[in-house]
């Protein structure tokens, strides 16, 4: 008993190594919320007018309801695969391993979206403040190098930095929220920008469309259900407190901007410099100190979204290669970190080749690297939600598991999904920052053209490998894996 013990706990992941509020820590890290409030938050308020804090209440609120089908499953779901165990569970296994491609790609395009712009915030800094120049894709692969060996290290040690970096996020954006409230903002506090005549405007669905991007990777609490102490209860709370409290802190943050330049100075603001909404404010009402700190921070938050994105990344890797659907190398648990660090050191790779591509290519790292990148993968994410929400209103509309409560709520999750969706891409050229018809058609065209790969290598696998194709999503990872 003792060596078979040995052997599966070499085999598994750091079980019970985290604590509901550090797979919080991943999961908001990802989001990045000092990056967002800063980059995106001013392209919100130019597009949706003082009515933008609203928007990110409304996209939480929605977040909301997917969250409810999405804890309800957890307690039948017994593999870390998120997306793909619980579309496997409702809508067979080809869908299940179709939505997994899609998730390994789109978190892959989402990080490598974080690394144009954290190359380009990283390279402006460190000239700003140190006199050293360099292109952006030194600093991307500076990024790559450290977010590799904190992937390859223990889980434990990459949440303790990604809990440092959040709280540090939080504490400065506070501190401006309190030096406008204090300072009673520019013309006087008030809850305007929530009066109905400032939300339900004709420009409130781009808002939303962009408010949506903001939220996209809270459901990834799943992937650390193997690392998680006690799982059932960890996986909901984490999932309900992190989608409430990037909700509740975006909107209220957005106010404050609202409230720093005014009713009637914002839209002007942000139309004039919005790169520089945030720095402004801070200047004006802390102090250039405190702007300095803002700078350096966003580098740190960038790190942060990076690491949580290599770990959603290799989280999957790990569920798969467990299956034998990809290589089972990625599978490979480090005797010592106990962390999926063959899967790791593939990520490290892929990212260095990304990096290097776009460089070669001579892209812009924000305006095309990160614009485009960030937006077929926000809506690969969105549509496997969608997704999601229909398995769980199949799951729990029979049999043993039946609830006609949580169907219901599936069914409400996936239209308000699909709306959502649908804002995304209507308003595509947003999210792209070019009005490219090529593009924007790519753009939207790789998650699908990943999902049917997916069903075809499904096919395959049901005709040449059926023990693969019969085990796919339903890997017991307490059990040693197989030679």
């Amino acid at each position: 008993m003792g060596e078979e013990s040995n052997a599966k706990q070499a085999d598994s992941l750091q079980r019970g190594s985290l604590g509901w509020h550090d797979i919080v820590f991943f999961v908001v890290a990802a989001a990045a919320p000092l990056t967002v409030m800063a980059a995106v938050a001013p392209i919100a308020l130019l597009i949706g007018g003082v009515g933008a804090p609203a928007g990110y209440l409304a996209a939480g609120a929605i977040s909301a309801v997917f969250a409810v089908g999405f804890t309800r499953m957890a307690p039948h779901v017994h593999n870390n695969g998120a997306f793909y165990s619980y579309i496997r569970q409702g809508l067979g296994r080809a869908a299940g391993l179709a939505s997994a491609l899609v998730a390994v790609v789109s978190y892959n395009l989402l990080q490598f979206s974080v690394y144009g712009l954290f190359g380009a915030v990283a390279g402006s800094t460190v000239k700003d403040f140190l006199s050293i120049d360099g292109p952006w894709w030194c600093w991307a692969l500076v990024g790559v190098v450290i977010v590799g060996l904190l992937g390859y290290r223990s889980v434990q040690v990459g949440a303790k930095v990604l809990a440092a970096i959040l709280v540090a996020e939080v504490i400065i954006l506070m501190v401006l929220a309190v030096a406008v409230i204090v300072q009673g903002g520019a013309d006087g506090l008030t809850l305007a920008p929530y009066e109905p005549s400032n939300v339900f405007t004709g420009q409130m669905g781009a808002v939303l469309a962009v408010a949506f991007a903001a939220f996209v990777g809270f459901e990834s609490t799943a992937l650390y259900r193997d690392e998680a102490h006690d799982p059932a209860r960890a996986i909901p709370r984490a999932t309900y407190v992190a989608v409430g409290f990037l909700a509740l802190f975006y909107s209220f943050i957005v106010w404050i901007a609202v409230m720093a330049f005014g009713m009637d100075g914002v839209v002007a603001a942000a139309a004039k410099d919005p790169a520089a909404l945030f720095f402004t404010a801070m200047d004006t009402y802390v102090g250039g100190w405190a702007t300095d700190l803002m700078r350096i921070l966003i580098v740190s938050s960038g790190l942060a979204a990076l690491l949580s994105l290599h770990n959603a990344v290799t989280r999957y890797g790990y569920a798969l290669g467990s299956e034998a659907v990809l290589p089972k190398a990625l599978a490979r648990i480090h005797p010592e970190h106990r962390s999926p660090y063959v899967g790791s050191l593939v990520q490290s790779a892929m990212a260095v080749v990304a990096v290097l591509a776009f460089a070669i290519a001579g892209t812009d790292p924000v305006l095309e690297m990160a614009a485009w990148t960030a937006s077929a993968g926000a809506i690969g994410v969105l549509a496997l939600q969608a997704l999601t929400s229909v398995s769980i209103a199949v799951f729990f509309r029979s049999g043993p598991h039946r609830s006609a409560f949580t169907s219901w709520v599936g069914v409400l999750s996936v239209v308000l999904l699909a709306a959502a969706l649908w804002l995304v891409l209507d308003h595509l050229d947003i999210a792209t920052l070019t009005k490219n018809v090529a593009i924007n058609v790519v753009v939207v065209a790789v998650p699908v053209m990943v999902f049917v790969a997916g069903l075809a290598y499904a096919a395959w696998l049901r005709s040449s490998r059926p023990d693969v194709y019969g085990k796919l999503g339903t890997a017991n990872l307490d059990e040693p894996l197989s030679a």
